[in-house]
């Protein structure tokens, strides 16, 4: 733990801080300003054209039901279409490789990943998909999908805020507002930038270098560009962002890693000027960022004392480098697995199958805490926002009250749906896992015997059902029953998380406001953000421990205390 990656640990949380405000207040703007910012005039007629086309009204609001309704058909419909492009694509432009159609249960497992923005990928990029799948199938996704999760944020926030209203905002104009205003301009010149480090960007065929190698080519900046600001995760390439196409400098590291938590932090800037609290905003940061920093610490020591084993053979090094790139090194391979598994995106600068026990625990953790410690772009906040709730909920109890939240009594209902919305996600993360370890289709697929072959499985369905869609790479996922299972997974977390949330979003808008008084439970300052952090742990990393026991916990106290392999 070298003083190089503190100075860059410190430079990368003043960055996010500051970026925070600025992104913050233009996302204000954009979900619930005037319209008066400054590329309304710029895409001001499209956003007029595409309401037409799409014959909606952005001025009428919509129940959370007809909120949810709106959602769901669109995911049904863009999911149905990526799956289409899949099967089709051998018949389809931008073909130079005449790739052939991916198989049934894989376009299933695909389709639905990039809908679910979880982006697992049961396949190598480069040797499966056609530049017009890559782009019009999985890119496309890639934003409405971000954007589905900004919006439902958004409809959250707006019911915290708002107090008698029947309404949580239009699906559809959240939709198109957020791709017009934020994440393809964003994206434009993230992309330029890119190429400008050396990341190619073309719909040449592939480069032939003797016999013996192929060279991928393709749009690979436009891709990486929204695979990281929309904490997609889904690479172009097999290696994805340790491939020197889609990660050439450590300067493109550096703001790969910093796009990734972009959004979800000026998100909770945007909560605090909703609810016209900033310091409730900068709490739920602080908390975000607490949870953060205390995974960064945890897997960058463990990776920087390497194995103990290697260690007693006489060998040295500099901590443990299997799998990681000699350029970007131990922290920012620890830093970069933790932000991405923080986040809901899933990019991968390292092969987290080869961290220690400990490390590896890390960005599991991270999926199985409901990936709130900033999170996807909306997912994390709307995420730690259910455990506010609680949070307040325990609280008034601890105190003999009836909990508030912001002027609003918290009452049955919401902390019910809350629960279910939390509580859902355990079973098929937990219930896949278990069925993997015992039927013959699980087992099969493992490179690894003990607990790290478990590791794998209770990795796989952890990212699946977190929306993540990184891997510890031992596990051979392409199969029938691994890509439906996994689909499964993938689409229970995502929209059985967020038809309970939508719920309590409406019914947050329509209660009324009660004034302040000295039993209110502050939710500002640290007092309630180490309340926050301690709720999350208890309930999210408890619920996992049993199995964490017997996977990673297990492995490392073999490699540490034991001569038996492991």
């Amino acid at each position: 733990m070298d003083i190089f990656g503190w100075i860059q640990l410190a430079l990368y949380m003043l960055v996010l801080a500051a970026l925070t405000k600025t992104l913050g207040l233009y996302l204000m703007r954009v979900l619930d300003g005037d319209g008066r910012h400054f590329l309304a005039r710029v895409f001001g007629p499209l956003e007029g054209v595409l309401y037409r086309m799409l014959r909606v009204d952005p001025n009428a609001e919509q129940s959370w039901r007809g909120y949810a309704v709106s959602m769901l058909m669109f995911s049904v419909v863009s999911c149905v279409f990526t799956y289409i492009i899949l099967r089709t694509q051998q018949w389809l432009p931008l073909n130079p490789q005449n790739l052939g159609p991916l198989s049934q249960h894989l376009a299933f497992n695909t389709a639905v990943s990039f809908t679910t923005n979880t982006n697992w990928q049961s396949y190598g990029g480069e040797s499966t998909l056609s530049y017009f799948a890559q782009m019009v199938g999985l890119t496309l996704h890639n934003f409405v999908s971000a954007a589905v999760g900004i919006a439902i944020a958004a409809a959250l926030v707006r019911g915290i805020a708002r107090h008698s209203a029947a309404t949580i905002g239009n699906f559809w104009t959240d939709l198109v507002r957020i791709n017009l205003y934020v994440l393809l301009p964003i994206c434009f010149g993230y992309a330029l930038f890119l190429v400008s480090q050396g990341m190619i960007q073309n719909f040449q065929p592939y480069l032939q270098a003797g016999d013996a190698q192929t060279i991928a080519q393709g749009p690979m900046a436009s891709q990486v560009a929204i695979k990281m600001l929309g904490t997609n995760g889904g690479g172009f390439v097999n290696a994805n962002a340790s491939h020197p196409y889609e990660n050439p400098t450590p300067l493109s590291n550096f703001l790969q890693m910093l796009s990734i938590f972009a959004i979800p932090s000026a998100l909770t800037y945007y909560l605090g000027r909703m609810v016209k609290s900033q310091a409730h905003g900068w709490a739920v940061w602080g908390a975000m960022a607490t949870l953060f920093l205390l995974g960064v610490f945890v897997a960058w020591n463990a990776e920087a004392a390497g194995n103990p084993r290697m260690h007693a053979m006489g060998v040295e090094a500099t901590g443990n480098m299997e799998g990681k790139e000699v350029r970007f090194g131990v922290f920012n391979s620890a830093l970069f697995a933790t932000i991405t598994t923080a986040a809901s995106c899933g990019a991968v600068n390292s092969m987290h199958d080869s961290f220690t026990p400990i490390g590896g625990l890390v960005p599991m953790l991270n999926m199985q805490l409901g990936e709130v410690v900033f999170g996807g772009v909306g997912a994390g906040l709307y995420g730690m926002l259910l455990f506010v709730v609680l949070t307040v909920f325990m609280a008034g109890l601890m105190v003999g009250r009836t909990p508030e939240y912001l002027g609003k009594k918290i009452e049955g209902f919401d902390v019910k749906v809350c629960v279910l919305a939390l509580v859902v996600l355990i079973f098929p993360l937990l219930g896949f896992t278990a069925w993997a370890a015992v039927s013959e289709w699980g087992t099969s697929s493992l490179n690894n015997a003990g607990p790290h072959g478990l590791s794998e499985m209770l990795y796989a369905f952890s990212s699946g059902v977190g929306n993540n869609g990184s891997a510890f790479a031992g596990l051979n996922a392409n199969t029938p029953m691994w890509n439906t299972a996994l689909g499964l997974a993938m689409l229970a977390g995502r929209f059985l998380m967020i038809l309970p949330l939508l719920a309590l979003a409406g019914n947050l808008a329509k209660k009324k406001v009660v004034p302040a008084s000295g039993g209110t439970f502050p939710v500002t300052g640290a007092t309630f953000a180490g309340l926050l952090v301690s709720v999350v742990l208890i309930v999210g990393a408890l619920t996992y421990l049993p199995a964490l026991s017997l996977g990673p916990i297990l492995e490392h106290f073999l490699m540490t205390h034991s001569s038996v392999a492991f």
